[in-house]
């Protein structure tokens, strides 16, 4: 049994934090609104070959922020696509940014909650995907809790799909990702008050206080195998989204990597789960 460590109020200090940046996400390049509408898909080509024809089937994606992807996902060709997300202002933004791109609420739907209470907040009982990742884990104390959720969640001849920043990468050095400076297994969490946000790291922000915690690849992959998932796969990636740490360079494919000359190192890794058919799991 692994213990969770970490101060009782790190669903308000985290919340308090993404509820802040939404609307500086929003006006950012890195999420290129204006680009969204023109193209309506921002998905990483690993993830289209890996989760393959959504055409007609429903999709679940948790913790979907302001709903790029969860709409990706809809303009791709699937049926029904509900996000869910415990920020309200990122919800009331993807609600906005569907109604915009044609979307109703049968067809696009999103719901203000917390992950762990998913299964009782989202109007469906199951979806054929169950779709997340992307740099969510990080923001939950209890992985195995995240599991049973998620795999509740999962139809009968449906998956689950993961796409996450590799945990290795939370053991390196911040400079050169060569070096071993912090502990693989640590269950503490990690508290910070760093100002600012992936987008745009010298923005002006008050709600700077962030609690996160590590969960190594084999607690995950263990945890949604103990749910009675069928583990599909389980790949690892040398590329990752952004500048993780200064040795990376952009490729022209947009995916930073480290140089040729350096030894490779899993920098993300993406995983599916599937439940057979004809086995429920039901609420």
């Amino acid at each position: 049994m692994r213990k969770i460590t970490g101060p009782e109020d790190w669903r308000e200090a985290n919340r308090a934090r993404w509820d802040e940046r939404v609307a500086i996400h929003m006006a950012s390049d890195f999420y290129d609104q204006d680009g969204f509408r023109r193209a309506r898909d921002v998905l990483r080509d690993f993830e289209v070959a890996e989760v393959g024809d959504v055409t007609g089937r429903s999709l679940l994606h948790l913790q979907c922020h302001f709903g790029q992807d969860t709409l990706s996902w809809a303009h791709r060709g699937a049926a029904r696509v509900v996000g869910l997300d415990f920020s309200e202002p990122a919800i009331d933004t993807a609600r906005e940014l569907a109604a915009e791109l044609g979307y109703g609420p049968d067809r696009a739907a999103f719901v203000a909650a917390d992950v762990y209470d998913a299964a009782e907040a989202v109007p469906d009982a199951a979806y054929d995907i169950v779709y997340t990742g992307i740099g969510a884990l990080n923001w939950l104390p209890d992985v195995a809790r995240w599991a049973d959720t998620a795999a509740s969640l999962v139809a009968p001849g449906g998956f689950l799909y993961l796409a996450e920043f590799h945990p290795l990468c939370d053991a390196l050095d911040d400079e050169t990702g060569s070096r071993i400076v912090h502990d693989y297994f640590s269950r503490d969490a990690w508290v910070d008050e760093v100002p600012g946000t992936y987008t745009d790291f010298g923005a002006p922000t008050v709600n700077n206080r962030s609690v996160e915690w590590q969960h190594p690849l084999g607690e995950v992959v263990s945890a949604l195998a103990a749910t009675g998932l069928r583990i599909d796969f389980l790949h690892e990636h040398d590329m990752t989204l952004f500048q993780r740490f200064t040795a990376l360079s952009r490729n022209d494919d947009g995916y930073h990597r480290f140089p040729g000359d350096r030894p490779r190192i899993p920098l993300m890794y993406s995983l599916r789960a599937s439940r057979p058919p004809g086995v429920g799991e039901g609420r």
